[in-house]
């Protein structure tokens, strides 16, 4: 590989578990939504088997990566075998949260198929295994159009139940227009207060314009009533 093909990337971060509520308060009323998440997304497609699902936004800073850390951490919770690959190789942070290294990752395996299981990384939740993004590329896009990450897929789902890709949001590259037409299932994150309906709707638009399966969208930071709180807390598994 030449000297210079991909840019350096910043050192792991010292914020372990960062946004990870699935997993350091288990038993919180955000962490039984993204259960519930997990449960529409189970039912989402009865005809169908759901293993490869998209999440993005539509624009920056709403959470997606966040969002996608989550549930991927509620599957592997229900005892299914998970990979979460960071396919936004442009701003990734999926390694940050998960403590890992980056020096091989997905931009790796589609820029030269290298060995798979040299770029897989396990987590320190059990079951849940992670792809970082990889040095990042000159050309993001085209390794995602390349036979290469056709290849990815098929092979990864030989090997996992559910695989979680984050991707970059929609109105900012065509990366997760990619994405969401080779994989099973898209779902979009919108910040709640924060994100133009008319974004939300473009990116809606261009999603579906790629024949993509849109499972639906997820509100985050939407704020409860009092009740929920009230019943969460008068409510727990045995």
């Amino acid at each position: 590989m030449k000297r210079g093909l991909f840019k350096k990337k910043h050192t792991i971060s010292k914020n372990p578990q960062r946004n990870l509520v699935t997993f350091t308060d288990s038993n919180s009323i955000i962490s039984e939504q993204f259960r519930t998440v997990r449960t529409n997304i189970n039912f989402s497609l009865p005809d169908k088997e759901l293993k490869s699902i998209v999440i993005t936004s539509s624009t920056p800073g709403e959470g997606k990566s966040t969002n996608a850390a989550n549930i991927a951490v509620v599957f592997a919770q229900e005892g299914k075998k998970v990979l979460l690959v960071d396919a936004d190789m442009r701003k990734p942070t999926i390694h940050y949260t998960f403590q890992l290294q980056n020096s091989l990752g997905l931009s790796n395996v589609l820029a030269n198929r290298n060995n798979l299981v040299k770029v897989i990384q396990e987590s320190f939740i059990y079951k849940l295994h992670i792809i970082t993004s990889g040095p990042i590329p000159p050309n993001p896009t085209e390794l995602l159009l390349s036979k290469n990450m056709d290849f990815f897929i098929e092979e990864m789902k030989k090997k996992y139940d559910v695989i979680i890709f984050d991707a970059p949001p929609v109105l900012s590259v065509s990366d997760p227009q990619i994405l969401a037409h080779k994989c099973d299932g898209t779902l979009l994150i919108i910040n709640t207060g924060v994100t133009e309906k008319e974004n939300v709707m473009k990116a809606k638009e261009i999603l579906l314009s790629t024949h993509a399966k849109l499972l639906g969208v997820i509100l985050n930071n939407y704020k409860l009533t009092e009740s929920h709180y009230h019943y969460q807390t008068n409510y727990k598994y045995e």
